[in-house]
C-alpha cells in the first residue's frame, strides 16, 4: 500500500516529534494550524484526516469540536495516533490504517478532507488524481478539501541555506527535483536528512491537479513564507512574530508562494 522507502523513512517514528523539536511548534505547524482555522468549515463539522500521521493535527482539531477520523497507510502512525487520542479525552478521534486512493468512508459523508501527505508521497500523477477523486467522493456538496504539497524549490533552497549544494549526493537530487519534481534519495539510510521518495509540486501544478479533479475556488497558500531560513530567529518571540507577519503578508502572492517549503491548496466541492 505504501512505497517501501517511504514506510522505512516513517518507520523510525520521527514524524511524531518532527513538528515539535524541543517541545516548541515549528513555523510549518503554526502556519498550517492558522490556515486550517481560517479555511475549514466550523465545528462540529465531520473531518477526514487522510495521511494524518501520528495525529498532530487531528488532536487539536478534535479538541475544537470537529468529529475527526484519521487514515494513514503507516501502521506505526495509526498506533501513535490512537495513543494520542486515548491520552486526551477532550481531543478524542478515531484512526485506522487506510489508503488515500481507496477510502472506506461512504459517499458524501464528510464536511472536509485533509490531504496532508498523500499528494507528495503519491509520485504518480494518476495516483494523485485517484486520491483527489476519493476526496471528492466522500465530501458532501460544498465540502472543503485542503491539500498540502512540498514546493518544487524546497530542496534547492534548503541546499543553498544549509550548504548542501556542493554535496555529490544531494546536488543530483536537486537537479531532478527541478526537472520534474520526482524527489529520490539514493542513500535513505545514510542520509535521512535528504528526505524520502516524494513528488514536489509547483504552485500552478498543484492548483491544476485539484481543478482537474473537479474542485472549484482553488487557492494555493505558501505555508512558511519568506522567513523560514531564519530558523534560529524562530526562538526569539519578537522575531517569531516578524516571521509570521511576513508569511501571512504574502501567503497568496504568486511570485513568492513557491519560496515556502510547503503549500496548502484549499478548494470546494461543487
Amino acid at each position: 500500500m505504501v512505497d517501501p522507502a517511504i514506510e522505512s523513512h516513517y518507520g523510525t517514528g520521527y514524524e511524531r516529534s518532527r513538528l515539535f523539536p524541543g517541545g516548541r511548534p515549528t513555523l510549518e505547524y503554526v502556519r498550517s494550524v492558522e490556515l486550517l482555522d481560517r479555511l475549514l468549515p466550523r465545528p462540529p463539522a465531520r473531518l477526514l484526516d487522510v495521511g494524518g500521521g501520528p495525529g498532530a493535527y487531528a488532536g487539536p482539531l478534535a479538541r475544537r469540536g470537529y468529529r475527526v477520523h484519521l487514515v494513514d497507510p503507516v501502521p506505526l502512525h495509526v498506533e501513535q495516533a490512537r495513543q494520542a487520542a486515548a491520552a486526551d479525552p477532550a481531543g478524542g478521534f478515531t484512526a485506522a490504517v487506510g489508503d488515500a486512493r481507496t477510502l472506506a468512508e461512504p459517499d458524501r459523508s464528510q464536511d472536509a478532507v485533509l490531504l496532508f501527505g498523500p499528494l507528495y508521497h503519491l509520485t504518480d500523477a494518476a495516483d494523485r488524481q485517484q486520491a483527489l477523486a476519493e476526496a471528492d467522493r466522500v465530501l458532501r456538496p460544498g465540502g472543503r478539501v485542503l491539500a498540502m504539497a512540498v514546493s518544487r524549490f524546497a530542496s534547492l533552497l534548503d541546499g543553498l541555506y544549509k550548504g548542501w549544494l556542493g554535496d555529490p549526493v544531494f546536488r543530483p537530487i536537486v537537479d531532478q527535483d527541478l526537472a520534474d519534481g520526482q524527489h529520490r534519495n539514493p542513500d535513505p539510510v545514510g542520509r535521512p536528512e535528504f528526505f524520502t521518495t516524494a513528488y514536489f509540486h509547483t504552485p500552478d501544478g498543484l492548483a491544476a491537479e485539484i481543478e482537474r479533479a473537479g474542485f472549484t475556488d482553488v487557492t494555493v497558500y505558501g505555508v512558511e513564507g519568506p522567513g523560514w531560513p531564519l530558523r534560529q530567529d524562530w526562538e526569539d518571540e519578537q522575531r517569531r512574530e516578524h516571521i509570521l507577519f511576513a508569511a501571512r503578508s504574502v501567503e497568496t502572492q504568486p511570485s513568492l508562494t513557491g519560496f515556502s517549503h510547503h503549500l496548502i491548496a484549499a478548494a470546494t466541492k461543487p
